[in-house]
């Protein structure tokens, strides 16, 4: 896992399957640097003044396939707003109920599930609260 954290976008994006496009590896760069978890308007508002021909459409696109390709996690932590997550290692998610932040939380342990007739594909562990900065 550490030589995956450790490529750079372009290498990534060769591994995934996918062709290293300026707007591909300007959105998983993006993703990776900025740890907001952002939506896909955060984005596109701050990489359209570098890439002028990119879209809304081409973000959320993109986005979405990183998402299916294990490139990038997609939360939903508010009703009816996807966010983004370069990070895909397990963890969970703390939400600020005062300021909205949105923090990376470790889990010491994943539950075990014992039924094998079950598959998980996904699991998101939300956590809600008021951040130190807020208190």
């Amino acid at each position: 896992m550490d030589t995956i954290i450790n490529m750079n976008t372009k290498e990534k994006l060769t591994l995934a399957g996918l062709s290293p496009s300026i707007q591909r590896m300007a959105i998983l760069q993006y993703l990776l640097e900025h740890r907001t978890h952002p939506t896909v308007d955060e984005i596109y508002s701050a990489l359209i003044a570098e890439i002028p021909t990119l879209s809304r459409t081409t973000v959320h696109n993109t986005l979405r396939m990183f998402s299916e390709l294990g490139l990038a996690l997609s939360l939903t932590i508010e009703e009816k707003q996807i966010r983004y997550d370069g990070d895909v290692h397990p963890h969970a998610h703390f939400r600020c109920q005062k300021c909205g932040k949105i923090m990376d939380v470790e889990m010491s342990a994943l539950p075990v599930f014992e039924d094998v007739s079950i598959q998980i594909t996904d699991m998101q562990v939300l956590i809600k609260g008021v951040c130190n900065e807020c208190k």
